[in-house]
C-alpha cells in the first residue's frame, strides 16, 4: 500500500459555472487518486459565485462557499487560486490580488491571457509565484506543456489550429449535410454545443483569443490583439462548402501561426484545407493543434477542445505541477516558458499574407465574362490554377469559382475592387483562403 500523503495543499475555486464545477468534480472524485500520484492532498478549500449554494450535483458540505472571490483569495488555507470566473475586467483584477498576495494562479480565461496575458505574466515574476493556463487553450489538449516542454529543442516554425469546437461543429454539419449555417448553429445550441450569444465563436474572436497565446508561446514575443486580422464563419454558405469539396478541400475555421522571417504571421479565417490533410478531418466538436519545429517535424495534438470535464482535466493538471512544487520547496517556474526573454516582433500586415486563394462569382451569363475577370488577375499578377462554372442562378448569374496559385493578398484585394467595377458580377466576390 502505498503511503498516505504527509501534506495538503489549499484550493480556493472563483467562479463555479461550467469549467469550475468540473474543476471541483475532479478534485473531489479524484482525490485519492491525486494524492497517491503525487504524494499530495489537494483539498478544495473554499469557491465564490454569484450563486454559491445552487445544487451542481457534487457534495461541497465541506468548502467554504460565498460570494466574495476576495475571501476566497486571502482564505488563510488557500494556497493556490484557481480563476474560472471569464471576462478581462473583474478577473484581471482578481488575478492580480491573488498574484500580489503571494499566490499561485490557475486559469483558463483565454480573454483575459489574450488582452493582459505579458502584464500578468511579468507581475507572477516579479512576486516569484506561478501562473498557469493549459486550459486557455484547446480545452483538454495539453498543447501549452508540449509548446513549452515536450518541444523545448524546437526552433518552431508554425502552429496551425481548429481551436473553435463550435465552429468546427458547425462547419462539419454544413459539409456533412448540406444545411445552411443558420440551421446548423441553432441545431449547436439545442445541443448545448453553442453558446446562447455565440458571437465570439462566430465571429472568430475565440479562437483569435487562443492564437494569441500560441503565438506568444511559439515565438517568444509579445503580441498586440487588436493587431491580429481576425475573420469568423458568418458569411459562408453551403454551396461554398460543397465547392471546396469538388475541389478536393475542405473548409476549416483555423488559426494560423507562422515564422515570417523577422516577423510573426498570426491570423484566424475560414481556410480551404486539402482533404486528404489530418486537420481536415478533425471532425465535430474535436479541436486538433499541429505544431511544426525545426527538430522534430511535424506534430498533431487532438482531443476535446472544450466541456467541463476535458477542461478541468488541463487544470487540474496545473494545479497538481504547483502543489507539488510547493511542497517540495523547490524554485518553480513563474511562467510555463520560464525565464524566456519576449523579443518584440511585428505582425505580418494580412495584406503581406500570401497563400493560394478561392475565389467564387456572382457573374453574368454571356460571353467574355470569363476573359474579363482573368485578364484583371493577370494584370495584378495572380494566376489562375482552376476554373468552374456552374448552373444559372436567379437573376441571370452563374458561380463562377477561381482556384488561384499563390497570391499576395493586397495584389488580390485590388484585382477584386477593379473586377467589382467591370459591372459583369452581382456583388462582392467570396475569398476563402487556402492552406496547403
Amino acid at each position: 500500500m502505498p503511503a498516505p500523503p504527509k501534506q495538503s495543499v489549499g484550493i480556493g475555486i472563483l467562479g463555479l459555472g461550467t469549467i469550475g464545477t468540473g474543476t471541483a468534480t475532479v478534485l473531489l472524485k479524484n482525490g485519492d487518486l491525486l494524492a497517491e500520484r503525487l504524494g499530495v492532498e489537494l483539498r478544495l478549500v473554499a469557491a465564490a459565485d454569484l450563486d454559491p449554494h445552487r445544487d451542481r450535483g457534487i457534495d461541497l458540505s465541506r468548502v467554504a462557499l460565498g460570494t466574495d472571490p476576495a475571501a476566497v483569495i486571502h482564505h488563510p488555507q488557500v494556497d493556490i487560486v484557481v480563476e474560472l470566473i471569464g471576462g478581462t475586467t473583474l478577473a484581471r483584477d482578481l488575478v492580480r490580488a491573488a498574484l500580489t498576495a503571494g499566490k499561485p494562479v490557475v486559469t483558463a480565461n483565454k480573454a483575459l491571457l489574450a488582452h493582459h496575458g505579458d502584464e500578468l505574466s511579468a507581475l507572477a515574476m516579479d512576486q516569484g509565484v506561478a501562473l498557469r493556463f493549459e486550459a486557455s487553450v484547446a480545452g483538454g489538449i495539453p498543447i501549452i506543456k508540449a509548446l513549452t516542454e515536450g518541444l523545448v529543442a524546437n526552433r518552431v516554425e508554425a502552429v496551425f489550429g481548429i481551436v473553435n469546437g463550435t465552429c468546427n461543429y458547425i462547419l462539419t454539419e454544413m459539409d456533412a449535410t448540406g444545411a445552411e449555417l443558420d440551421a446548423v448553429l441553432k441545431e449547436a445550441m439545442a445541443l448545448g454545443y453553442a453558446e446562447a450569444d455565440p458571437t465570439f465563436d462566430i465571429e472568430g474572436i475565440d479562437a483569435a483569443h487562443k492564437a494569441a497565446i500560441l503565438a506568444r508561446l511559439a515565438f517568444d514575443t509579445p503580441i498586440d490583439f487588436a493587431a491580429i486580422p481576425v475573420e469568423g464563419i458568418a458569411h459562408l454558405e453551403t454551396i461554398d462548402t460543397q465547392f471546396a469539396r469538388q475541389l478536393g478541400y475542405v473548409v476549416k475555421l483555423l488559426a494560423v501561426i507562422k515564422r515570417a522571417g523577422e516577423r510573426v504571421d498570426v491570423r484566424v479565417h475560414p481556410t480551404m484545407l486539402p482533404e486528404d490533410e489530418l486537420l481536415a478531418k478533425v471532425g465535430g466538436v474535436f479541436n486538433a493543434v499541429v505544431v511544426r519545429g525545426d527538430a522534430v517535424g511535424e506534430t498533431l495534438y487532438y482531443g476535446p477542445g472544450a466541456g467541463a470535464l476535458p477542461t478541468a482535466s488541463a487544470v487540474v493538471a496545473d494545479i497538481a505541477e504547483i502543489a507539488e512544487s510547493l511542497i517540495e520547496g523547490g524554485v518553480h517556474r513563474a511562467h510555463p516558458c520560464g525565464n524566456r526573454t519576449l523579443v518584440p516582433r511585428p505582425l505580418l500586415p494580412i495584406a503581406e499574407v500570401e497563400t493560394p486563394f478561392y475565389l467564387r462569382f456572382a457573374a453574368q451569363d454571356r460571353p467574355g465574362v470569363l476573359s474579363k475577370i482573368s485578364g484583371v488577375l493577370g494584370n495584378h499578377g495572380i494566376s489562375i490554377d482552376q476554373v468552374r462554372q456552374h448552373g444559372r442562378h436567379q437573376g441571370g448569374t452563374v458561380p463562377l469559382v477561381i482556384l488561384t496559385h499563390d497570391a499576395v493578398e493586397g495584389k488580390l484585394r485590388r484585382a477584386l475592387v477593379e473586377i467589382e467595377s467591370l459591372g459583369v458580377t452581382a456583388g462582392p466576390a467570396v475569398v476563402i483562403r487556402v492552406e496547403e
